[in-house]
């Protein structure tokens, strides 16, 4: 039990230290939050991606009064539900309609507690590191009056506006292994990425889901880093870190989805059973993180511009698959579903690998109705006709434009 005084405490302390930090890079997303009356704003992503310098830059532009609480805070860290009462009586002592809340969903049952601000007339804007939030929590209490946006780290047209860099090759193989957390990206120190996975593993993951092996989990998060752009099936990998179940595996691919830190590409099917039972294709939230944390002594340039690929089109598109028939072709986006876009990805086409990017994604145009094609590559231009389809090689910083 936290008492009202020292929840006062804790909001002006945080308010003073909150209004003193620098607003930072403005990020694009801040064209994008969306805002309505009787709704509350969720915004949700990775550790250390700018959630809260993105609710800085708003609360400095539109709801200079609002109160801000970041529940992130060891002063907090016995908050119970029952402490929503003497926050609330805070709240309507302060006489402020606007309030900002990070990292909430440290606290149980916080989606009935902004429930009833929104009925009370409040605007509520909620950030969290957990992909969750926007489904389990959400659900129930706030199901149709919620608005919800994911913010990623620098996309790569944030990067080379915050460096002031040229479009061009050059860039693209630096972002190739700095990434986008602002943190790392400003000092370069390997330590923060270190200690941003240790964090999710920990606090995200571990504690939130009572996991209690915690050495196989760092094992298994070490792999799949290392893996970024291969398949992994969880039955094939029992036995591994001493893990016995593929139930378990599965368990953990999903707290390292939601956390933000690997997603997991399925198959393109019709079939949810079909997409399902293949393996799936894993890669990274952010560059950066491969380059720190991978345990692979080689540079892995053509995995790791796949991966880009992955995230500028995971920032497009919900639903993103990889296609595999008789050929095969690195991603196929959909957007209500409508196929949007096929992507093969090659850091170099030559005559050993021509054949099989060009035919793989002729094969997936073909059955899935698409008229144009991508081949992203480094640095080569060139484009294909045949039977009325149109295949465009594109160096990846002009994709990336797109």
């Amino acid at each position: 039990m936290i008492r009202q005084d020292e929840i006062a405490l804790v909001i002006d302390s945080q308010r003073g230290s909150f209004l003193k930090r620098d607003s930072g890079f403005v990020r694009d997303a801040l064209l994008n939050v969306p805002v309505a009356d009787s709704f509350a704003t969720i915004i949700t992503g990775i550790r250390r991606c700018g959630k809260s310098t993105l609710l800085l830059q708003l609360l400095r532009r539109d709801y200079q009064d609002a109160i801000y609480l970041n529940f992130d805070d060891i002063r907090l860290s016995g908050f119970e539900v029952n402490d929503f009462t003497r926050l609330h009586r805070e709240i309507e002592k302060r006489a402020i309609k606007v309030l900002f809340f990070d990292e909430i969903q440290v606290v149980e049952e916080w989606e009935k507690y902004v429930n009833q601000l929104l009925r009370e007339g409040y605007k509520v804007f909620v950030t969290g590191s957990n992909a969750s939030m926007l489904s389990v929590e959400l659900g129930t209490h706030l199901t149709g009056r919620h608005l919800s946006m994911e913010l990623f780290p620098f996309s790569y047209s944030e990067y080379i506006k915050f460096k002031s860099l040229k479009n061009g090759e050059d860039a693209v193989m630096e972002y190739l292994k700095t990434g986008g957390i602002p943190e790392y990206v400003k000092t370069g120190m390997p330590g923060i990425l270190n200690t941003l996975v240790d964090d999710i593993l920990m606090r995200d993951i571990a504690l939130r889901h009572s996991v209690r092996d915690v050495v196989s989990l760092r094992q298994l998060t070490a792999y799949l880093i290392t893996n970024i752009g291969n398949l992994v099936s969880a039955n094939k990998l029992v036995g591994m870190f001493d893990i016995k179940s593929a139930a378990t595996f599965l368990e953990y691919f999903s707290f390292l989805k939601d956390a933000y830190l690997l997603e997991f590409m399925p198959m393109f099917s019709h079939s949810l059973k079909v997409q399902a039972r293949n393996p799936k294709k894993v890669y990274v939230m952010d560059m950066g993180l491969y380059t720190e944390n991978s345990v692979s002594t080689s540079e892995n340039t053509g995995r790791r511009l796949e991966n880009l690929i992955f995230l500028h089109l995971r920032r497009k598109y919900k639903q993103i698959f990889y296609y595999k028939n008789r050929g095969e072709c690195d991603f196929v986006a959909i957007e209500k579903s409508a196929v949007k876009e096929a992507i093969q990805v090659c850091l170099t086409i030559n005559d050993e690998n021509f054949d099989r990017e060009y035919n793989g994604l002729l094969e997936a145009m073909q059955n899935l109705g698409l008229k144009e094609g991508s081949i992203v590559t480094l640095n080569q231009s060139d484009t294909f006709e045949k039977d009325g389809m149109i295949i465009n090689m594109i160096p990846v910083h002009k994709y990336l434009e797109q």
